[in-house]
């Protein structure tokens, strides 16, 4: 029997991340389910996994601390194996504001997790998938935002910043790495309905902008796992590089 491919998720353990745990479960990939402070929640979506036929663990770690990254990548090896997908699903938008009302602490904050974890991890995860490191080579998706390019004015001004960063990362990494056997390719999500809009302050900000979306409707997080599964996929096979954006034409 073939191996099954091994996937890690950060912040999965609840809206975009666990909607593709649980696609990815269902399409043959043994599933890490990174979470930071709810094992409880976490712990669900590993069964739901299971449940699909996949071999899933829960790892805790807080992808602002480089100790905890480190040790949440040990983790899958030593209980999943060789690790061959990776998505970097973790971001905060702090506090909704204006940037000159913005806390510069809460701001440090989201840079550290949105953007400093992002490289950490990234690091970590191309020793391991590589063939330059002697992995077996697959493919990485980041999560990006729409914010990145509408910039996010009155509201989160930092975030979309650090969404620019993961839309760098994409570009530079795929370049970098595609002779390694490594795709690297990025979804950009619009408006969807996750719990990321009442953790910033704005739980009705669905409810104001979504009507006002082209489709008439925010999006749900089965719809973006959808985009991520497809580009971690050999139907995505010579997709690198790209940008996809998940957002009901936004």
């Amino acid at each position: 029997m073939a191996k099954r491919p091994v996937l890690l998720i950060t912040g999965a353990g609840r809206g975009i991340g666990a909607a593709t745990v649980q696609l990815a479960a269902e399409r043959g990939f043994d599933v890490a389910v990174n979470y930071k402070s709810d094992p409880a929640t976490a712990g669900k979506v590993v069964e739901a996994a299971q449940a699909a036929g996949a071999k899933a663990i829960a790892v805790q770690a807080d992808m602002a601390h480089e100790v905890d990254i480190a040790r949440m990548f040990k983790e899958v090896d030593d209980k999943l194996g060789p690790l061959t997908h990776f998505v970097y699903n973790c971001g905060i938008t702090g506090q909704a504001s204006r940037l000159d009302a913005a806390d510069p602490a809460m701001m440090r904050e989201v840079v550290e997790i949105n953007v400093l974890g992002a490289l950490i991890a990234l690091r970590h995860a191309i020793r391991r998938i590589s063939t330059k490191h002697g992995g077996p080579g697959g493919a990485i998706v980041l999560i990006s935002s729409r914010a990145s390019t509408l910039g996010a004015p009155n509201e989160y001004v930092w975030y979309a910043a650090t969404k620019g960063a993961i839309d760098a990362m994409t570009v530079g990494l795929s370049l970098e790495l595609a002779k390694e056997g490594v795709r690297v390719n990025s979804v950009s999500p619009g408006m969807i309905a996750t719990t990321i809009h009442a953790a910033g302050g704005q739980p009705d900000r669905l409810q104001r902008l979504g009507p006002l979306t082209p489709m008439g409707r925010p999006g749900e997080p089965e719809e973006v796992a959808e985009a991520i599964m497809f580009l971690l996929s050999d139907a995505a096979s010579y997709i690198n590089g790209t940008i996809l954006r998940v957002s009901g034409g936004r």
